[in-house]
């Protein structure tokens, strides 16, 4: 049986949550213009395909059951990333027309910027916004060029021509398969790492420029063994053990928490990078464009 056959649909999560908030199905039915009984159905019927009793009923509520609260946790990060999701796609779609246009770095446009977008609507109920990649060049040239009314790259410089603030940070890391010979090892040096053929991407990347920039007293990069078009296709060749790579941590976190990748320390290299949100110079950004930026710099980790 496949995960989206074990998985509850979104609706049952929200529909448990209200009950956990509220403390009674039938507040939580009327919160979410459900019947009672539809919503007792709906909950007896998660408790059986998860084959967990979630809910202590009783004449005065419902209070969740040890289990119920563990599976509340859980739900509410499920729920909150498809929000996330939501937004984004709702970003994608909304290209053309009277909106805030936006171009952002890959690793922006993937692991930040669903979040924003979440929080903007929140501020601003309704916002339209158009969202595209590009890699780092290509955003501030968009930018520059009026094709979008805000960019977001990573780098240790703002770009020529443009304005911008620093919203967040991200760090490089060396990854392994967990048995590559590095994995075993406490870590390596910037020499080592200079002279082995690497999985990296393409030169013009955010990656490529701060790993260039980090290994330059030690010769720069060695020709990559890999350069593959994407950050997925680039964990897989990691994972199947062809060569150690390099990738934003955010980009890795799920596969270093599971132990599918190990991270490789690299004690003389400083990997980490700012992310800047940017814009044309001698013009700062106002209205949806400025709220962008603020809840950019305020989720800042």
């Amino acid at each position: 049986m496949g995960i989206a056959q074990r998985v509850p649909d979104l609706g049952a999560l929200e529909l448990l949550l209200a009950v956990v908030r509220l403390g009674s199905v039938g507040r939580a039915a009327a919160e979410l213009g459900v019947t009672q009984p539809a919503a007792s159905a709906r909950i007896s019927a998660l408790e059986q395909r998860l084959g967990l009793a979630l809910l202590d009923r009783s004449p005065r509520g419902s209070l969740p059951t040890e289990a119920g609260t563990l599976l509340a946790g859980w739900a509410q990060q499920v729920v909150t990333a498809a929000t996330a999701l939501d937004a984004g796609a709702a970003a994608l779609r909304d290209r053309d027309g009277d909106r805030l246009r936006v171009v952002a770095s890959r690793t922006v446009a993937e692991h930040l910027m669903p979040g924003w977008l979440v929080a903007l609507d929140g501020m601003r109920p309704g916002t339209s916004v158009a969202l595209r990649t590009a890699a780092p060049a290509a955003v501030a040239e968009t930018v520059r060029a009026g094709a979008a009314d805000l960019g977001f790259v990573e780098g240790a410089r703002t770009p020529a021509g443009l304005s911008g603030t620093v919203v967040a940070s991200d760090r490089l890391v060396v990854v392994v398969a967990p048995g590559h010979p590095w994995a075993r090892r406490r870590g390596v040096d910037g020499g080592a790492l200079a002279a082995t053929p690497l999985i990296l991407r393409a030169e013009g990347s955010g990656t490529r420029e701060v790993l260039d920039r980090a290994l330059a007293a030690h010769g720069g990069t060695a020709p990559p063994l890999l350069e593959p078009a994407s950050t997925a296709a680039l964990k897989a060749a990691v994972l199947a053990g062809a060569a150690p790579g390099v990738v934003s941590e955010r980009a890795v976190a799920a596969e270093l928490a599971g132990g599918r990748l190990v991270p490789v320390p690299v004690a003389d290299l400083d990997l980490h990078r700012p992310l800047r949100a940017v814009w044309p110079a001698g013009r700062r950004p106002a209205g949806t464009a400025r709220d962008l930026v603020g809840l950019a710099r305020r989720s800042r980790p």
